[in-house]
């Protein structure tokens, strides 16, 4: 039974967690990409970074790939809710949204700077955790900061992006 059970947990698992990959690596390049092809791209991109490692050490796992992965959330979170909610005021024109030429005009610079530069506080704590810096040369304060990573972007994202857009006008 536990055969059945464990064919059961990874046929399921897989079945839904390959689909949302596959469908954004397919939408990359349409017309050379197929859904099938964004699968095994999925799968290849699943072995090489080596999930079983990031387990098999909890320091890993936990100190250094969900707080850095939460520092990326923080960031992009803080963007996504000050344009929305404060700079855009709920409103958005979802047919110019999707529109090539359309007012949104593509990328925001100003979104990017705010992303980028809300990392670089806790990079030094991502530096040490990942041992490229010894964590005694960078102080506990940079550690802290790290360890509140989530929160620590979000706030300065949202702040820098909102002072951003303010300078626009």
């Amino acid at each position: 039974s536990m055969i059945g059970l464990t064919i059961a947990t990874l046929s399921t698992n897989i079945a839904a967690n390959v689909v949302a990959p596959a469908n954004s690596i397919a939408n990359i390049m349409p017309s050379k990409i197929s859904f099938r092809m964004g699968g095994y791209i999925t799968g290849i991109i699943g072995i090489l970074i080596f999930p079983w490692k990031l387990l098999a050490d909890p320091h890993g796992y936990i100190f250094v790939w969900l707080i850095a992965y939460s520092a990326l959330l923080g960031a992009l979170a803080g963007v996504m809710i000050c344009d929305y909610y404060i700079i855009r005021k709920t409103e958005l024109d979802l047919v110019q949204l999707f529109k090539l030429g359309g007012i949104y005009k593509g990328w925001n610079q100003r979104a990017w700077i705010a992303f980028g530069a809300s990392l670089l506080p806790v990079l030094p704590g991502f530096l040490a955790t990942v041992y490229v810096i010894p964590a005694d040369s960078i102080g506990g304060f940079w550690m802290d900061l790290y360890s509140y990573a989530w929160f620590v972007t979000f706030f300065l994202s949202f702040g820098l992006y909102w002072v951003l857009m303010q300078l626009k006008k």
